[in-house]
């Protein structure tokens, strides 16, 4: 009897240890079968309209990945609206998928406070950070203006005489101006801040007279610079931005308004560990291409490039500060 009691253990050990080597190689296929996926296909949800910069990193993405055979392929799904609080919202939605990445950046954490947005970054996963792009104020090249002293003057007499245009509500052209006048003691809500869909209407409007100062990315504004329409009075930068050294920044003007408007990638919530990696790993990979710095260069975008608790812990600052500046702007 003892000896038939040992012999049904012992079956019962082998059972189990099958059972468990089973499971963990089912673990293990599952795990394999989402990361060939992810090097099969990867989409690129991009919360914003076709030509913007959020656009611009997808597609320059999608074209250093396809070219090194990092991912077989890549297609871009242009979600505008609401800033980029709709194309979160359907992020979020794909719960579990780990073959998406959402662009993101600066302008969605001010656009997610405006907007109310149900969703936040919170509600999904962070994967890298990858460069930086600074804001320019710019004014007509017939403007009296003739750097940022002139502008803060000008704000100090009568915040409301100076119409300056740029993005939307709580985007990162707004609270660059709001950070500018507050760093001089000028309210930043009493600034007259015209929104635009973009940096194109903005432009469109600086050159029509219709605002005084423009404020976006350089690249929004670069040909019209550089044919001499347009000056630059300050890039965003702590230090000059190479591509850009003939423009001075706002600190160099005494104005302590630094703000970089990152660009970034997430993934939807619900996918693995595992998942989460080979997604990191896919970017890691991308942004060592010579594709990806020919792209920061044409594009003047710093390498700043970051992933897991580096980068997680970037979030959790830029999001208090932000959420500061748009109480400050009397947004939130």
């Amino acid at each position: 009897m003892d000896k038939q009691r040992t012999l049904r253990a012992a079956g019962a050990v082998c059972a189990a240890l099958v059972v468990g080597a089973a499971a963990v190689n089912a673990a293990l296929s599952q795990t394999h079968e989402s990361q060939a996926r992810a090097r099969a296909r990867v989409d690129i949800v991009v919360p914003a309209d076709p030509g913007g910069g959020w656009d611009l990193v997808a597609r320059e993405a999608q074209h250093a990945m396809r070219l090194n055979g990092i991912v077989a392929n890549t297609q871009v799904l242009n979600l505008p609206g609401a800033g980029g609080t709709i194309g979160l919202a359907q992020t979020v939605r794909r719960e579990g998928n780990a073959t998406t990445l959402m662009t993101t950046g600066t302008v969605m954490i001010g656009g997610i406070i405006v907007n109310d947005s149900a969703q936040t970054l919170a509600d999904v996963v962070p994967i890298a950070r990858v460069a930086d792009d600074y804001e320019v104020f710019v004014v007509r090249d017939d403007s009296p203006l003739q750097d940022m002293n002139d502008l803060i003057e000008a704000w100090e007499d009568d915040p409301g005489s100076v119409a300056v245009g740029g993005g939307s509500l709580g985007g990162t052209d707004h609270l660059l101006a709001g950070l500018a006048a507050q760093s001089q003691g000028i309210g930043p809500s009493d600034v007259n801040y015209i929104p635009f869909a973009g940096g194109a209407q903005a432009l469109t409007s600086l050159l029509s007279g219709s605002i005084d100062v423009g404020v976006s990315g350089y690249n929004e504004f670069s040909d019209q610079v550089e044919t001499g329409n347009l000056r630059v009075l300050g890039v965003s930068a702590e230090e000059r931005v190479p591509g850009l050294e003939d423009h001075p920044t706002l600190p160099e003007q005494g104005v302590d308004a630094v703000l970089p408007n990152w660009r970034g990638f997430m993934a939807p919530p619900g996918i693995t560990e595992e998942e989460r990696a080979e997604l990191t790993a896919i970017v890691e990979e991308m942004v060592a291409t010579p594709e990806w710095r020919d792209t920061l260069e044409r594009n003047r975008w710093d390498d700043t490039f970051q992933s897991g608790p580096e980068f997680e812990e970037f979030l959790r600052e830029e999001i208090t500060r932000i959420t500061a500046v748009t109480e400050d702007l009397g947004l939130s």
